[in-house]
């Protein structure tokens, strides 16, 4: 971090989702922009195969990783995307760190969310499902003095030009229209982890995917809806403290 004190508001701007809730989609559109270097899941990364590489650097614990997020962000605007299917305790702890940056959490209806995962994951545990965790960065921040906003994922593909443009205002970047479409790829940094990134590779823009749309049968399954039920009051609490857009 600069010592001085002279970093520019919002040069490090940090979206956090459980996981199946449009985060990469987001993460899309930030990327077709162009003037920001975007980084996804370095967190999730760094937990699931025990280092993570961030622009030539090489991390292998949380510590590591955010000097290295904060060294970028001295240089140059940096959008990281990540998730909490893990726990980041230092990262809770950090409050330089989390001051530092412009904090975003997004969310989706948690039915929806947990019968996507589940598909893809089948051996899904309950603290995966990320809502808790999102909820303790969310808290984590505030104590920090951290700046942070609440976005409702079913207001992005709603309504997703109005609620991009709030997310652009609010960490003080420039609304770009041109960035809400693109040609289908595969990103090389989703290439790790491709099978969870198949919707986003073959998407051209905002649209409402399927993959949760057949979730009725989670509050009454045995497994999904005692998760279900304790991921809801998070979720619901995130809810009440969104942006509300207004197209």
């Amino acid at each position: 971090m600069n010592r001085s004190g002279s970093r520019p508001p919002h040069a490090l701007q940090i979206l956090w989702s459980p996981p199946r809730c449009r985060s990469t989609v987001f993460l899309r559109i930030m990327h077709e922009r162009g003037d920001l270097m975007v980084l996804h899941e370095p967190f999730s990364h760094l937990k699931d195969f025990g280092e993570v590489e961030v622009d030539g650097a090489l991390c292998t614990d949380e510590r590591g990783l955010m000097d290295r997020l904060s060294t970028l962000s001295d240089r140059m605007p940096v959008f990281v995307k990540d998730t909490t299917d893990f726990y980041y305790p230092e990262l809770l702890s950090a409050e330089e760190f989390l001051r530092g940056a412009s904090h975003t959490f997004l969310i989706r209806d948690p039915r929806e969310a947990i019968a996507s995962h589940h598909r893809l994951n089948p051996r899904l545990a309950r603290d995966e499902i990320g809502f808790a965790r999102l909820r303790e960065i969310f808290y984590a921040v505030e104590r920090s003095g951290g700046d942070s906003m609440i976005i409702d994922s079913e207001d992005l593909v709603t309504h997703p030009e109005a609620t991009v443009r709030a997310y652009c205002e609010k960490v003080g970047i420039d609304h770009r229209p041109e960035a809400m479409e693109w040609s289908p790829a595969l990103l090389p940094q989703w290439r790790r982890t491709a099978k969870w990134h198949k919707d986003a590779a073959e998407s051209s823009g905002v649209r409402r995917d399927h993959a949760g749309k057949d979730h009725t049968y989670v509050e009454e399954h045995p497994l999904l809806g005692p998760f279900y039920r304790y991921h809801l009051p998070h979720y619901e609490w995130l809810r009440e403290r969104r942006v509300r857009i207004v197209p």
